[in-house]
Parts: C-alpha cells; structure tokens; sequence
C-alpha cells in the first residue's frame, strides 16, 4: 500500500535517501518489510520531491517501477537538497497506473502522498467531493484516492488553514464517511512536514539538524521511533511536536 518518506535538514544527495540505506525506498520497491492491509511489492510508479536552493520544488515521477529506472540513479548521485519527499506506489485494484497517480503531488511550495486506501472508494467520499470546486475535480491528477485527498488538504490550504489542521481535519472528515480507511498522509514545504498514522505504520528519527519521517526505518539505527496510530506529526529540521488522536 504505498511507502513514503520525508526528510528535512542539511543538504543530502537524493541517492543517501533512495538507494543508499539497506532499507531505502529502492529495497522498499521490491522487499517492503511492512506492508500491512494487503501488497507484496511497490511497483506501480514512484516519485520523488526536492527543493532546490531553496525554491520551489522539483518532482521526477514514473509509472514503472523504481528498480527498473535507469535515469534517476545518475540524477540522484548528484542532485542535492535540504528537504525532500519521495514514495514508492502500490496501486490499489482498480485504479489507474499512469505517470500522474504517483506521488508527490505538488502546488506551489506544497509537496503531498498519500500511504492506505479509502474503503467504499469512491461511493463513500463523494459528499465531501462534492464539496470540493467542480474545477479541482475536473483538473484531479488522476481518478485515485491519493488525488482525492491531496484535493481536499490543498482545498483547507488554499482557505489559509493551518497545514497541521488541514491534515487532521481531512482525516477525521474522510475516516466519518468511509471507516476503516488506512489514511497516512505526508505534507511539506520544504521547511515543515506533517504527517499521520492511521492503519499503517510510519517512523522518526531524529538528529540536533535533521528529520526523518519514513513508512519504515531505512536503516537499523536505533535513532528510529514508531509514532502511535492516530498521532499527528509536525515536525522541522530542528524540533518535532506530536498530538493525538487526529480529530478535526
């Protein structure tokens, strides 16, 4: 059911974060070693986020594989960021696997995944898309559940929501209409990540300069933490706050 990782600190190459670690995204693609809810692989697409001298961010997304890519491995040896967040996607049955399903999805300084799957899709949450401008739902990155949720967080962003509460109330919301939904979103822009658990797992380490969020240790380092099912994670390269449960 998807993986996804976010990272904020001194400037790494992407390559520390992907291939790298004994249990980077790359090993994640083909031997994930937390795959509750159901999935073997995570081989329907992967993308990859980064700020560059601190702009606006570049993605590099593909609809195959992150094994089977040739290119990224020489990008990822030399391009170098402070902040990044990259996954690995197992689609679920019956959705699309194209370029644009694949996180992270992006506006502006925003870069967003998504980790589960909404039970009922799409029946369950079409009262809150219907809430939604009829232009967001017609301009939807793809027909997944992932597209939905970015579209419901960026919705609360755009009206100047906090992006903690933007999460958080995205979740309550999603999880009244359609229980039992797995529903680990990730959120950054590049200074800031958010992130939640709910149905899946999802780690932190941390460091006096640096954050690591990730659906599963990248490595053995001890420094790894298992944040609690229903916490809400903020969190920047120098400090980490923790709620819960997730509520709007």
């Amino acid at each position: 059911m998807c993986r996804h990782l976010a990272y904020l600190g001194p400037p790494v190459r992407l390559r520390s974060l992907l291939y790298d670690p004994p249990y980077g995204l790359l090993r994640q693609s083909w031997a994930p070693r937390d795959m509750r809810g159901g999935g073997t692989i995570n081989a329907d697409g992967f993308g990859v986020g980064w700020y560059p001298d601190g702009g606006d961010p570049v993605r590099y997304r593909r609809a195959r594989p992150l094994w089977s890519d040739t290119t990224l491995p020489e990008l990822a040896a030399v391009t170098v960021a402070g902040a990044v967040l990259a996954a690995v996607r197992s689609a679920t049955v019956g959705m699309p696997v194209q370029e644009t399903a694949a996180a992270p999805f992006a506006e502006g300084r925003w870069l967003f995944s998504h980790n589960g799957v909404i039970r009922g899709w799409p029946d369950a949450v079409v009262p809150l898309a219907a809430e939604l401008p009829v232009r967001d739902l017609l301009t939807l990155d793809a027909p997944t559940d992932a597209a939905l949720l970015w579209a419901l967080v960026r919705h609360r962003l755009r009206a100047g929501e906090d992006p903690a509460r933007a999460v958080a109330a995205t979740v309550a919301a999603v999880t009244a209409v359609a229980p039992g939904s797995r529903l680990n979103l990730l959120l950054t822009d590049g200074t800031t990540a958010v992130a939640n658990v709910a149905g899946h797992g999802l780690s932190l380490r941390r460091t006096p300069e640096s954050v690591w969020l990730a659906s599963e240790p990248l490595d053995d380092d001890p420094g790894w933490q298992a944040v609690p099912d229903g916490q809400l994670v903020v969190a920047t390269a120098t400090g980490v706050r923790t709620r819960g449960p997730v509520a709007a």
